[in-house]
């Protein structure tokens, strides 16, 4: 499923042959312009991913399975010995891993590269090794725009009448295809489902409002702007069927880790009696986790606070907090839609019977 939005605009891709390098749309210039930047190089995808010029979990999953074809590149032209360049690929490979704690995707993905590594031996042909990451990279690429349409097409079957609440920005900005919450939204939409979707602003970075209603307008689907603390009287009107959001880790008990803001939604939603969706790839789950309380959460610079696109909005003695995720116990989420099926009466035993099906 191919959208004209699909067509026009490509969140993450690569260029050329396996010396090529990776294309990532600068997400902090939308939605004002569309800019990308040229990565050759493992610091420079890392400094993207950090400052969220690619975002949103299964992005930034790909975007580090390309960064691993860069650092085979960088270690092939080393003048050293093959112990120590497999040492520095796998630097590479953690401060790539690393560069975002909380979203699995990231380190999932490098994981996935590194078992391709392992398996070429102590001596490799670095050439053939860059090949062959490339063409794993593309294959992580092209599998999560196939799951986006599974979980879609899932998540169309729960879906409830009414307009439509939404948290951060989960579509093709934030993944390899459809995207997984808004996916679900674009393919209710093209099926004949009508709705108005609601978008919070999504502080402090404002990804509700720069980049979803931006996405919803490339596909002529209404959409409402309004800022966080306005979601628990939206609530309360009765307009809004549900809340679906995406997610950056879910735990084996089904405790979700997402933009923060979510973990209060989750609750305005449960006060309202109003469903309440999660919508994940399986590579989001951390079943090594038992509950949420072991996700790491980052925390980001103060002054995406104190001074939010270089305007300064609190006085120069003025401190902030400002961690980037939270975690929506299971116990608050109405179901998971995945591309493997739909967990309900999320819990252990839920989480398991889908995710480890067919594995």
């Amino acid at each position: 499923m191919n959208t004209p939005f699909q067509n026009e605009i490509h969140t993450v891709s690569w260029q050329g042959d396996s010396e090529g390098y990776l294309k990532i749309l600068d997400q902090t210039a939308l939605p004002t312009a569309v800019k990308y930047v040229a990565c050759k190089d493992v610091p420079s995808v890392i400094e993207s991913i950090k400052m969220l010029r690619v975002r949103g979990a299964p992005a930034i999953g790909i975007a580090g399975a390309y960064g691993m074809v860069l650092a085979i590149d960088y270690a092939k032209n080393l003048n050293d010995t093959d112990t120590n360049k497999m040492s520095c690929i796998q630097q590479l490979a953690e401060d790539l891993a690393t560069a975002r704690p909380t979203a699995i995707n990231l380190r999932w993905a490098i994981e996935r590269i590194q078992k391709i590594i392992l398996n070429s031996g102590p001596n490799p042909d670095y050439s053939e090794l860059q090949q062959s990451i490339l063409n794993e990279a593309k294959s992580i690429q092209h599998e999560d725009q196939a799951l986006c349409e599974h979980i879609g097409e899932h998540g169309c079957t729960i879906l409830p009448e009414g307009d439509i609440l939404t948290h951060c920005n989960t579509g093709a900005l934030a993944t390899g295809g459809i995207g997984t919450a808004l996916g679900i939204i674009v393919t209710a939409w093209k099926k004949g489902r009508r709705f108005q979707v609601f978008a919070d602003e999504t502080r402090p970075l404002l990804q509700g409002a720069r980049l979803t209603a931006w996405e919803l307008t490339h596909h002529q689907i209404p959409v409402t702007v309004l800022v966080d603390a306005a979601a628990a009287h939206l609530l309360k009107t009765g307009r809004v069927g549900c809340c679906i959001v995406g997610a950056d880790r879910i735990t084996a008990n089904g405790d979700t880790a997402n933009k923060i803001g979510t973990y209060g939604l989750a609750l305005l939603a449960k006060a309202h009696n109003v469903p309440f969706f999660v919508a994940a790839p399986s590579s989001t789950f951390d079943l090594t986790l038992k509950s949420g309380d072991e996700i790491p959460i980052e925390e980001r610079s103060e002054n995406e606070v104190l001074q939010p696109f270089n305007f300064r909005s609190a006085p120069a003695a003025a401190t902030a907090f400002n961690p980037a995720f939270d975690v929506t116990p299971g116990h608050l989420i109405t179901a998971i839609v995945t591309e493997r099926g739909i967990i309900k009466d999320v819990s252990h035993e839920t989480v398991a019977s889908v995710i480890t099906r067919g594995t």
